[in-house]
C-alpha cells in the first residue's frame, strides 16, 4: 500500500508523511521511527530511497540516531516542526489574505468575523463528513 503520489521526489514524499506524523503528535519525542527497511516494505520502495527520506529528517534535525537501535524523534522536534510550519502558514496564506482584505476596504473585525464564519463552516463539514452527514 503506497500513500505516494506522483508529485515531488519519493524521498521528500516519504520525508514529509513523517514529518506530518511527528507534527501531529502519531508519533511522540523519543519515540522509534520505521526503519528503512520498514518504510521500504511499507512504501513499496527501494531501500536506498527510504533511507535517503530518514536522513532528510536526520538533517532536519527531527530525528537522531542512535547507533544499533534506530532512528528516534528528537527532543524538541514537534515544537520545532509546529513553529515553522505555524510561520510558513503566515508567510503563505495570513499576510497575502491581510494585504487583500486592505485593497477591499475589509478591516480587521470584518476580516476576522468572515475568518470565524469559515471555521464554523469548515467544523460542520467535517462533522458531516465523519458523522455521514448527520451532526
Amino acid at each position: 500500500m503506497s500513500l505516494l503520489d506522483d508529485g515531488g521526489p519519493i524521498f521528500a514524499q516519504i520525508a514529509a508523511e513523517l514529518a506530518n506524523q511527528i507534527a501531529d503528535g502519531t508519533v511522540g519525542e523519543g519515540e522509534r521511527v520505521a526503519s528503512s527497511n520498514e518504510l521500504a516494505s511499507f512504501y513499496r520502495v527501494n531501500p536506498a530511497t527510504a533511507a535517503r527520506s530518514l536522513t532528510q529528517l536526520l538533517d532536519d534535525g527531527l530525528v537522531e540516531k542512535r547507533r544499533g537501535v534506530g532512528m528516534f524523534v528528537a527532543e524538541g522536534a514537534r515544537g520545532r516542526l509546529v513553529h515553522a510550519r505555524r510561520r510558513r502558514f503566515t508567510d503563505r496564506y495570513v499576510r497575502p489574505m491581510v494585504v487583500e482584505a486592505g485593497r477591499l476596504g475589509i478591516g480587521a473585525d470584518e476580516l476576522l468575523g468572515l475568518v470565524r464564519e469559515e471555521m464554523a463552516s469548515a467544523e460542520v463539514t467535517s462533522a458531516e463528513a465523519v458523522t455521514g452527514g448527520e451532526v
